[in-house]
């Protein structure tokens, strides 16, 4: 049922990211999203579900996520407009809801911090990441990422504007699109999360190698459309890090 991050993550810090899989009613599979045309009470069924099974310390952090670049800091209410969060506050769950787009958790090695933040190509091109790590408090040379379930290049074809989107904040970023008919390409998000994170000084980085739209389990839009739920990639601190 659940996706563990790969990561080197610090003693403290709890990540998780929910799959398909679970106690929940077809076609939508276990579904977290509210705005996912599913039956509302099969959502909040799902999120109790949720907090019980993994002992959650507090309800989610929900955001109401717009493809944008809006960073707030947790703990927050009423699902505010924006697509990533920080917290330095323990017991604080942060959750980034995906059905193809790209969620990173974010983590300071010493567990004092950590972020997650939804990156879609519209925000991952128009600095999602970037603005992140600008509103955490650690040097991006302390943070550990975790790349999460997104869809994968062979799944991805994309137009021109997606690929001029990204070449015109660097045009290393080329090496991320394949060619694959007159003015589409594949579109490898994973190598643009890692290009982004490293040219802002994060070199730990794990994770990718998931493919949404291919692997049955996962909650992918382009395969499944009107009938995608969506997963949830949840990070919170458990106890108060050592003192420095």
């Amino acid at each position: 049922m659940w996706i563990l991050p790969d990561w080197p993550g610090p003693s403290n810090v709890r990540a998780v990211t929910t799959t398909r899989e679970g106690p929940a009613r077809a076609p939508y599979g276990f579904n977290v999203g509210t705005r996912s045309g599913d039956n509302p009470a099969a959502v909040a069924k799902n999120r109790n579900f949720l907090r019980e099974v993994l002992w959650l310390p507090a309800e989610p952090s929900w955001l109401w996520q717009v493809h944008g670049t809006r960073v707030v800091v947790g703990p927050v209410d009423d699902e505010p407009q924006a697509d990533a969060a920080v917290t330095r506050s323990p017991g604080v769950v942060l959750a980034i809801q995906t059905a193809d787009c790209l969620p990173v958790l974010l983590a300071a090695q010493d567990g004092c911090e950590i972020a997650a933040a939804h990156a879609g190509w519209r925000g991952l091109s128009a600095g999602v990441l970037e603005n992140t790590l600008a509103t955490m408090h650690t040097p991006p040379s302390q943070i550990l990422a975790w790349l999460g379930p997104a869809i994968a290049a062979g799944s991805y074809e994309v137009g021109d504007e997606v690929r001029d989107a990204f070449l015109a904040g660097d045009p290393a970023a080329t090496s991320a699109f394949v060619a694959t008919r007159a003015g589409h390409w594949s579109c490898d998000l994973y190598e643009l999360a890692r290009q982004r994170l490293r040219n802002a000084g994060v070199s730990r980085i794990a994770g990718g190698g998931f493919d949404t739209f291919r692997d049955p389990r996962l909650h992918s839009y382009r395969r499944d459309g009107a009938n995608s739920g969506r997963m949830v990639s949840l990070a919170w601190i458990q106890n108060p890090p050592a003192a420095r």
